[in-house]
């Protein structure tokens, strides 16, 4: 391919290389950051300064080499059998790894780039007579569209391949994700490792619960029970992750939750994630269809209580006992969450993801 496509404007490659359109074409502050990163790209640029999510420490900027940017994208390419001219959508941010390395996998394959600010709903305006082969989302897009936009899943269906990452699958769209012809997949990756080193099917005859990693990756665990991963994809550097994970061969593992999402409260250690996991299924089955997280606050008898955070209305106080008595046939008491607090939209960042601590900080300003 000679050019691609911005918010729906025509660059290409040679005047962006030379960055010769910017007195012609006017382009806005997201369109300027995606064009310097091509532009920096096709100049042949060797380093490039990414900025962390927190998957192994606090986050922080790191030095990525071109080298490992073109492996991981390599890996992507053989696996999902992407070939030249293949049109792929981008609507993730480019600065963070997951749309940044969408581009680089574009670049090195030939494929046809179509990139747009990152909305809840990319296919808004896309037709079906134009479809994507390859489309890479957070769960929280792909979710609005299929609720949404019930009318775009043709051009999901007409996928050679969706790519879901940046957070864990609901259990609601997990079940909603079924109904899709392409394959979708659930990635397990971070920065640190050049974007996603394991996949998991979603849909398809057996959707699969866990994670496999590609084969010349090399998983094990830490003391903690965490995942360490090493690869070309990280200098064959050892990453140690936060990630609790049981690993059921030397290339599958399931993802159990964070390290540092398990709290003390009341003597007892519980992990986050599972109970966030049960209030969505609880949620699913009494069709409230909110989106929600669990989190801890500090309480001077038990040390931590959990708290649950829904978005949405306040749910009545009926439905709210309701959940209550659902979870306590899968929890235990000390797993179940002590208060129920309500917003009307959560935050979210950059990469599309729950921004927890900006919402309950929005909570504490209600």
């Amino acid at each position: 391919m000679d050019h691609l496509e911005l918010n729906g404007k025509k660059f290409y490659y040679e005047e962006i290389a030379a960055y010769s359109f910017r007195n012609s074409i006017p382009i806005n502050g997201y369109e300027a950051k995606v064009l310097e990163f091509c532009r920096n790209w096709l100049n042949g640029q060797q380093e490039f300064v990414v900025h962390t999510s927190g998957s192994t420490g606090p986050p922080k900027n790191i030095t990525l080499t071109r080298t490992q940017m073109e492996a991981s994208a390599r890996r992507t390419i053989a696996f999902l059998q992407l070939q030249a001219g293949d049109r792929v959508l981008v609507s993730l941010n480019v600065e963070a790894i997951s749309g940044m390395m969408m581009v680089v996998r574009g670049l090195v394959a030939d494929l046809h780039l179509t990139i747009i600010e990152p909305i809840g709903n990319p296919l808004a305006f896309s037709k079906p007579e134009q479809p994507f082969d390859f489309i890479s989302l957070v769960p929280y897009q792909l979710q609005t569209i299929i609720s949404e936009s019930p009318a775009k899943k043709l051009i999901l269906d007409m996928a050679k391949a969706i790519l879901v990452g940046g957070a864990p699958v609901t259990s609601e769209l997990a079940e909603a994700v079924k109904t899709v012809k392409a394959p979708v997949y659930h990635s397990y990756g971070m920065t640190e490792t050049v974007s996603h080193i394991a996949l998991r099917r979603l849909n398809g005859p057996e959707p699969e619960l866990f994670y496999k990693a590609f084969p010349d990756i090399k998983l094990s665990l830490d003391e903690r029970g965490c995942l360490t991963i090493k690869g070309d994809i990280t200098n064959n550097q050892t990453i140690v992750t936060n990630d609790l994970v049981t690993l059921h061969d030397a290339h599958t593992f399931e993802w159990l939750g964070r390290a540092d999402n398990t709290i003390n409260t009341g003597g007892y250690k519980v992990q986050l994630e599972k109970v966030e996991v049960a209030l969505a299924q609880i949620l699913i089955k009494l069709n409230i269809g909110c989106r929600s997280f669990v989190t801890a606050v500090p309480e001077v008898k038990l040390g931590s209580k959990l708290v649950a955070v829904l978005e949405g209305k306040t749910l009545p106080e009926e439905i709210e006992n309701n959940i209550k008595k659902e979870l306590a046939h899968f929890l235990h008491k000390y797993e179940l969450p002590k208060q129920y607090l309500y917003t009307k939209n959560f935050k979210s960042t950059a990469s599309g993801k729950t921004d927890k601590a900006a919402t309950l900080q929005q909570l504490q300003q209600q």
